[in-house]
């Protein structure tokens, strides 16, 4: 889960928010309810041009912060699919609420969500740890409060070098105040070493960024030769997104996801990258399924009772969905993908 990756001031510190200049503020819209958004046109990172059918439209369901309705379309050269047009990034805060989930998920909001969740993914860490050196430098963009690297230092050699990088005070200051080391500012801006990680963790990431390639060749430029990157992300090979991507799919997260991938595009930005596939694969994950559900509910105009019902904290539902998840990810149409991606052993691979 990672927060808002617009353009801040870099600054790295292991304590505190940072100074005041960093925070980002959304304008005051509590008189008359949520304003419209400022909003600017968008073409496929890929290809870089603006070819594109219409695929869905659909509003914030989750958090209500714009009255505004988000086209997202697909490419017509590649089939990326993408928000056109989308939030300005000086409307972060606005679209990233206070009350947004991966600023602080902690166990007393989560419960046994939260332990559930923290042993999966302690496994599927050092699952992509494996084979690491014991002075390894491992960095999480997109880091949130932390989540992540709280269980590589939980759980991981105590020898490794953990650093995260977000563009939110809102995220940093909590990962912070757990003694994390967190880089506040965008990954191209936060003035990390060329050449000096051996990990690169985008973890539901990437769908947020306003320039998915432009990240990815500067996380290219950070791997170690040799180093691997590894990419979280929502499916649009789907079957949730199938059934619910005219409208209500969870995986658009509208108006916060603003790229979405399936097997092929995902592969197709690691070597735009410079970077070699080595795997592309679908994942178990039941949150789209859930969030589909409730999106729906929620633009029916049902009780909003029965609304809630419907979140990350619905630990029938999502045991439910994982449930029907697990064989669609057999098949290779689970509802999340994980890529991983490996720098050249020399930077001629690297596209700036």
């Amino acid at each position: 889960m990672a927060a808002s990756l617009g353009a801040v001031s870099p600054d790295s510190t292991t304590s505190g928010a940072g100074p005041s200049a960093h925070v980002i503020h959304c304008p005051d819209r509590s008189v008359g309810g949520p304003a419209p958004l400022r909003l600017v046109p968008a073409v496929c990172c890929l290809c870089r041009v603006e070819d594109a059918d219409p695929v869905a439209v659909g509003a914030d369901f989750e958090y209500r912060t714009s009255p505004d309705e988000f086209l997202a379309v697909r490419c017509r050269r590649c089939r990326l699919v993408y928000l056109n047009p989308r939030p300005a990034d000086d409307e972060s805060a606005c679209i990233y609420p206070d009350d947004y989930h991966a600023f602080q998920f902690r166990p007393a909001e989560y419960g046994f969500v939260y332990r559930v969740r923290r042993r999966l993914e302690a496994r599927r860490l050092l699952r992509w740890c494996r084979g690491l050196p014991a002075d390894a430098r491992i960095l999480d963009v997109g880091c949130g409060d932390g989540f992540h690297l709280g269980l590589l230092r939980e759980f991981g050699k105590r020898t490794w070098t953990l650093e995260g990088v977000d563009a939110d005070a809102r995220a940093v200051t909590p990962a912070r105040a757990g003694g994390l080391t967190i880089h506040l500012g965008g990954v191209e801006a936060a003035g990390l070493s060329d050449s000096a990680y051996h990990l690169v963790l985008l973890v539901m990431t990437v769908e947020h960024l306003p320039d998915p390639l432009g990240t990815m060749r500067s996380v290219a430029r950070l791997l170690a030769p040799g180093g691997r990157v590894v990419v979280v992300t929502d499916n649009v090979g789907s079957p949730d997104y199938s059934l619910f991507g005219g409208r209500h799919w969870g995986g658009y997260h509208f108006p916060r996801h603003t790229y979405l991938f399936d097997r092929t595009t995902l592969a197709r930005l690691g070597t735009a990258a410079g970077l070699a596939v080595e795997r592309v694969a679908s994942a178990v994950s039941p949150v789209n399924w859930v969030y589909s559900l409730r999106n729906c509910l929620d633009d029916w105009g049902a009780p909003r009772w029965l609304v809630n019902r419907l979140s990350l904290r619905s630990t029938v539902a999502l045991g439910a969905f994982t449930l029907l998840d697990m064989p669609l990810a057999v098949i290779g149409r689970g509802a999340i993908l994980h890529g991983l991606f490996r720098k050249p052993t020399t930077d001629s691979g690297v596209k700036s």
